[in-house]
């Protein structure tokens, strides 16, 4: 019994220090693509925006949603994105981030007619791959909070995009600790992911930005 619970403590201390690990050199590896600065951060003419839900618990908007919308229309009145596609879930019928994202844009001074929706956004792989498969544009910028550019960056760098992520504003600690910790695992899991060939859970018909 001592020689199971021994193994199962270094077991457990080798996965969390794994996880740490991997966390910390998928950061490293994209560090040179991640971009704080408008006035720094290269022209592309599609800006894919990840999606989030617009609301939490309480009813209360979600902050990585308010800070995402207010990254892209900056980012577009600076002339920085000609297009935007916004990548999240529409996974019920009463839900969709994409078309709330888009209300949003357009009522924050973005044209409709720019704004471009992948209704199967429900990864951060899926909108990676789809941007790049249905889409067909694989020179990118990614619009999304820090830790989120991250991945998503290192996914599109295995799948063979060109991309490169603007962060929006961080939201603070003590409405991120949970996400924060939950993106550590989202890293591993995109490695095992990767490693298995994992796809997106739908593709379909190519749909042309113009």
């Amino acid at each position: 019994m001592k020689r199971i619970i021994m193994w199962l403590f270094i077991s457990f201390l080798f996965i969390v220090l794994s996880v740490f690990v991997i966390d910390w050199w998928v950061g490293k590896t994209v560090r040179e693509q991640v971009y704080s600065s408008v006035s720094e951060v290269p022209h592309k003419r599609i800006g894919l925006l990840l999606g989030t839900s617009k609301y939490v618990a309480g009813n209360y908007v979600n902050l990585f949603y308010k800070y995402r919308l207010e990254a892209t229309v900056e980012l577009y009145k600076a002339g920085k994105i000609d297009f935007v596609l916004i990548s999240g879930d529409n996974g019920r019928k009463e839900y969709s981030e994409p078309e709330m994202m888009q209300a949003d844009l357009i009522a924050m001074g973005i044209p409709a007619e720019k704004i471009y929706l992948d209704y199967a956004g429900f990864r951060t792989l899926d909108s990676i791959v789809r941007c790049k498969l249905v889409f067909g544009e694989d020179d990118i910028l990614i619009i999304s909070q820090k830790f989120h550019n991250e991945r998503a960056l290192f996914l599109a760098n295995k799948n063979g995009l060109h991309a490169v992520a603007y962060n929006a504003k961080d939201v603070p600690d003590k409405y991120s600790t949970k996400t924060m910790i939950r993106e550590k695992f989202a890293r591993a899991k995109m490695l095992l992911d990767l490693f298995f060939g994992k796809e997106p859970k739908y593709l379909g018909q190519r749909v042309v930005i113009h």
